[in-house]
């Protein structure tokens, strides 16, 4: 066996277990974020709370809006506190969370409980991301990703069965007393979770960092000098405006706003949209299972597809096909061809904000890494409170039909945004002879 196989076999191991740990927690992510779109037609139906459609979109944006704070705070904490303790952090917060929302009586602190619950969403995503990104092999770094990434929507498929098997014999609050189960999976974390190899090398815990790559049998970071970075907290964020560094960071910051903005109004919308269609509660499910699946196919596809071909480049191709999908929604067509349809948009939309993330993560210093994905991940969750809101404004206004188009539009931005980003990169390559972000040049 050769030096560099030999390495690299030594420290599977050790991202086996990260890569495992961190889909379990992405899970109970995907789970937290998508019961409240599950439940929400049984919710406005027996007019629970006393929600209207309008309060309805409403609650959907308190949510995102946590999840706004808590991608734009979680990178810079991450890199200052570590990621482990983060993460730890943000898998309790939204349990708990959703145990404030089991138990409210009112539309208030329901809000409350769902803004909560969206700080630890929004924190865990970006960090978990960075986490699997320093141990995933640079070969395969957005295809590991999109793996990562089915674990949400395999939350998302969950959400849908609970919606289906909890919350008609029981109710709405049982769906979200199930979601406070993933405190018993807390200790395990806490327990079995290492540390990020990159941030303790970037922090001057070389002792720390080569003990756990002793235990793991794993590589060091290259250039582990066990010198901390004075002021980092700062500057990973100005690193991301140096130079031309602004316009490309800008240009990801607007594709990730029109990208969540889609995913976030159809995740929270797509069950009452289709019931309004004349579709029953059962069939709306449907819907949702089908939509995940297809965001698990979809990650895996374009996961490969990107390490290949470039990330921006197969994002924007995938936004270009999501907003032709979700056009297509608002057409009336049978419902196996309607099936399918909301299958397809699911395999593209939901990868193509993914491989955004993948973009940022991979071309970004270890160091700060974090922080990187975090503020595009916290940037683009201002398109997220829009979605929700938008969708409910539109129903409450009878112009549901009009609810598709709009998140259409949003994935085709999407596109443009992320083509000019892609573009600008290819250009940026050729000028200098080399790649200068591998995420970009596959």
């Amino acid at each position: 066996m050769s030096s560099s196989s030999a390495l690299s076999a030594r420290g599977s191991r050790l991202a086996l277990l990260v890569v495992g740990l961190c889909w379990l927690a992405v899970l109970f992510d995907g789970l937290d974020m998508f019961i409240y779109g599950s439940v929400l037609p049984h919710m406005l139906e027996e007019k629970a709370l006393g929600i209207t459609s309008a309060q309805a979109g409403d609650l959907g944006s308190y949510a995102t809006f946590g999840m706004l704070v808590g991608a734009l705070t979680a990178g810079t904490v991450a890199d200052r506190i570590g990621r482990k303790k983060l993460m730890v952090s943000c898998v309790t917060l939204f349990s708990l969370a959703s145990g404030l929302c089991a138990v409210s009586g009112g539309v208030a602190v329901f809000g409350l409980g769902r803004t909560l619950a969206g700080i630890g969403l929004g924190g865990l995503l970006p960090t978990a991301i960075s986490m699997v990104s320093d141990y995933a092999p640079r070969a395969r770094a957005a295809l590991t990703i999109g793996l990562l990434m089915t674990a949400h929507h395999a939350g998302g498929i969950l959400s849908a069965y609970v919606a289906l098997w909890i919350v008609e014999p029981l109710g709405w609050r049982a769906a979200f007393w199930v979601c406070v189960a993933p405190l018993l999976f807390v200790p395990v974390l806490a327990r079995f979770l290492p540390e990020s190899l990159s941030f303790l090398v970037a922090r001057g815990r070389l002792e720390e960092a080569r003990a756990l790559a002793s235990r793991y049998d794993a590589e060091l970071p290259a250039g582990a000098t066990g010198k901390p970075v004075a002021g980092a907290r700062w500057a990973n964020l100005l690193d991301l405006f140096r130079g031309g560094e602004w316009v490309q960071t800008l240009l990801y910051w607007l594709a990730s706003f029109g990208g969540l903005l889609l995913v976030y109004g159809v995740a929270t919308w797509l069950p009452t949209l289709m019931r309004g269609e004349g579709y029953e509660l059962g069939s709306a499910l449907t819907f949702v299972v089908l939509f995940n699946l297809g965001g698990i196919v979809g990650m895996l596809v374009a996961g490969r597809a990107s390490d290949r071909f470039g990330a921006p480049r197969i994002s924007a191709i995938w936004f270009a096909l999501t907003a032709g999908g979700v056009f297509l929604l608002s057409v009336h067509m049978p419902l196996a061809l309607t099936f399918v349809v909301v299958f397809l948009t699911g395999v593209f939309l939901n990868s193509a904000q993914t491989m955004i993330y993948a973009t940022v993560s991979i071309g970004s210093a270890p160091a700060h890494r974090a922080t990187a994905v975090g503020w595009t991940s916290g940037m683009g969750r201002f398109g997220a409170v829009f979605g929700p809101w938008l969708g409910g404004q539109l129903l409450a206004a009878d112009r549901g039909d009009w609810g598709f188009t709009a998140f259409a539009l949003a994935g085709t931005a999407s596109m443009v945004f992320i083509g000019v980003a892609a573009l600008r990169t290819a250009r940026s390559a050729e000028r200098d002879g080399l790649p200068r972000r591998p995420a970009v040049t596959g």
